[in-house]
């Protein structure tokens, strides 16, 4: 759908604010989707009309009001669609600013507003038989492979509300295909911008990496405005076969006043790894559910996370490391820096199911408070089946330690520059688990500007 629509029928169903049945039929005609996916979309629509939207009577929600939140003002989808580029010098400057020098990643895929403005793949990879294109270009020219793989296992289409609403109206994102054997030196990258403001977001991923395969994806989210009223629903997929290595890093840095609701889920296979980072920056509201299943002996994954909040953001992430197979490993670290009147709330699980014997898993949750009205939730668990195994997990919150910046400020450091430097320790040990460096430094920079005081 890269050229503008004109069908008046279609662009009155599709400019109403609200979600509808009409409005899933219109996208999916405006689209020109194939018949598979006009299907799914449309029982998608009928399970998120099923569903009941979350309330803090539900378990998952009881620490997040949803109060403010009006979907019938949002509008489906962008109606004026961005044209594609051929350089990435065409590109907006705040766009360009995100994106990575190109001596550096193996390939890159933006969209803003809704559509695919650039793509493109170094082409010794491509030979290789490695797919890196928007999703939309992905379920025409690679329908066989898509098919089997989009909102079917990692992230059903009815795994709850939201993500049923992102199944019936998805549009652009990224699929990443990786053969069997096939290594991936350099990074890849994704990008996600809005600049339109009220307007619904649904981008979506989906990676598929093969036996023996290895591949990093960096995936950035953001608003290139303030004031964007708007709203997301994202879905994440990951599929790790036997033997593969997947590192996926995404920072959301959505504006602070959007919507963000996000299911992401990651399926680990035999002798598979996955190294999961998850940073989260932006938005008025945030609810992540962040999910692997460890289905094969042998799969290892290392979750980690960082959360920089201020003001009234309120983020709310929760974590489940299902150990479903024995001999797999899991390590999750999330770190919560607030100020202002923030709040995070993290719920973590871990499941051990009765056949995950020497299962090894452990989580742990720490926050940093710089104001006295900022407040974090941590709320861990364990749900253990197995009988030979080890699982562990760990939570702390409390404010900056007053002998550490007295000790800074001793030695003539400014109480500013100082607490600058204790939120920067607090995060390294996370960021010192990530290998590549030029991500490390990056994340450091968008964290201490975030929590800047």
């Amino acid at each position: 759908m890269s050229a503008q629509v004109r069908d008046p029928r279609i662009l009155s169903a599709l400019a109403a604010p609200g979600f509808t049945r009409a409005a899933v039929e219109a996208l999916s005609e405006a689209r020109n989707d194939p018949a598979w996916v006009r299907e799914r979309r449309l029982l998608a629509w009928r399970f998120y009309e099923e569903i009941p939207m979350p309330t803090m009577q539900d378990e998952a929600w009881r620490r997040t009001s949803l109060r403010g939140l009006d979907l019938d003002k949002v509008i489906p989808w962008h109606a004026e669609r961005r044209a594609p580029v051929t350089t990435v010098d065409a590109l907006p400057d705040p766009l360009r600013a995100r994106v990575v020098a190109a001596d550096e990643v193996a390939g890159l895929l933006v969209h803003h507003d809704g559509a695919a403005r650039y793509r493109s793949l170094d082409p010794r990879i491509a030979a290789q038989g490695v797919i890196f294109t928007d999703l939309d270009t992905a379920v025409r020219e690679y329908g066989d492979l898509v098919q089997g793989y989009l909102m079917t296992d990692a992230v059903p289409i009815d795994a709850n509300k939201f993500a049923a609403l992102h199944a019936a109206f998805w549009q652009g994102g990224a699929f990443l295909y990786v053969p069997c054997n096939v290594q991936v030196t350099l990074p890849l990258q994704a990008v996600v911008a809005r600049e339109a403001t009220g307007v619904g977001e649904f981008a979506h991923t989906l990676i598929v990496v093969e036996e023996g395969a290895e591949v990093t994806l960096l995936e950035d989210y953001f608003s290139l405005t303030s004031g964007d009223a708007g709203f997301h629903s994202g879905v994440v997929e990951m599929i790790v076969r036997p033997g593969a290595r997947l590192t996926y890093l995404s920072v959301q840095d959505w504006a602070t006043d959007l919507w963000n609701f996000s299911t992401q889920r990651a399926v680990l296979a035999r002798d598979s790894s996955l190294l999961w980072v998850a940073v989260h920056l932006g938005s008025r509201l945030t609810k992540a559910f962040a999910r692997v299943a460890l289905r094969e002996p042998g799969a290892s994954a290392l979750m980690l996370g960082a959360l920089a909040a201020n003001d009234q953001q309120h983020i709310d992430l929760d974590t489940y490391q299902d150990h479903i197979a024995p001999h797999c490993t899991s390590d999750l670290l999330y770190k919560g820096v607030l100020n202002g009147r923030a709040r995070s709330v993290w719920r973590g699980m871990i499941w051990a199911h009765k056949e995950a014997q020497k299962t090894n898993a452990y989580q742990k949750n720490e926050n940093l408070l710089l104001s006295d009205a900022a407040r974090a939730d941590s709320i861990p668990g364990l749900e253990i089946e197995a009988n030979d195994l080890r699982c562990t997990h760990g939570a702390t919150a409390g404010k900056i330690d007053r002998d550490q910046l007295f000790y800074l400020m001793s030695r003539g450091i400014p109480q500013p520059q100082a607490e600058r430097m204790i939120v920067q320790g607090f995060f390294d040990p996370l960021l010192a688990r990530i290998p590549l460096e030029g991500v490390r430094s990056r994340l450091e920079q968008s964290l201490a500007a975030r929590v800047g005081r």
